[in-house]
């Protein structure tokens, strides 16, 4: 992410102290940013998918432009609450899409961000159904999980979001990947 981290976390305050201005200042300063997020995490969608990274980004700012009661402390939380809205925004598409069909033999590549394509949807809601399993039992890896699978971001960006070390966060990701692994090759999910 870029260091403009101060801009944004003053926009943000300018936003909740009531500021209408503030709002469009802020989609120009993170609608790049927030359109490369879902790039990398849609990266290896086939061309003309009906879900594209841009409707992706736009999804997710009209969620958040409802969000007024959200207390946003700063670029970090903003960029996180981002990648939870695009989590939602995939399952919900995929569910309306019908694929999460169980049973079906797939397999989901645990990468470093979502592979989703048309024939690959239930992995998405599958998936999302492993992720809540390891928030329950770790919020945190569950929040790492959802931050690189879902919301495609880097691991230095997962650090900065989550105000940990970049260690940390490698460490995390390594042992939440080995549990999803075990928790989908027992049959628990396709």
């Amino acid at each position: 992410m870029p260091e403009d981290g101060g801009e944004v976390t003053r926009l943000l305050r300018q936003l909740r102290s009531g500021d209408r201005d503030a709002a469009g200042k802020l989609i120009a300063a993170v609608y790049g940013e927030l359109r490369q997020v879902a790039a990398r995490a849609m990266r290896s969608e086939r061309p003309g998918h009906t879900l594209q990274p841009t409707a992706l980004v736009h999804e997710a700012f009209l969620k958040l432009a409802g969000s007024a009661g959200v207390e946003w402390r700063d670029r970090a939380h903003f960029f996180g609450v981002a990648a939870k809205l695009m989590r939602e925004i995939l399952v919900d598409y995929a569910r309306k899409r019908g694929a999460a069909k169980r049973g079906s033999g797939a397999r989901i590549t645990l990468d470093d961000s979502l592979l989703i394509s048309e024939d690959r949807l239930g992995d998405v809601v599958a998936m999302d159904e492993v992720v809540r399993r390891l928030e329950a039992l770790d919020a945190r890896q569950g929040q790492i999980v959802e931050l690189r699978f879902f919301g495609g971001l880097s691991v230095e960006e997962v650090a900065e979001v989550m105000q940990i070390s970049i260690p940390t966060v490698k460490r995390e990701w390594q042992s939440a990947k080995a549990w999803l692994h075990q928790e989908l090759t027992r049959g628990s999910a396709p």
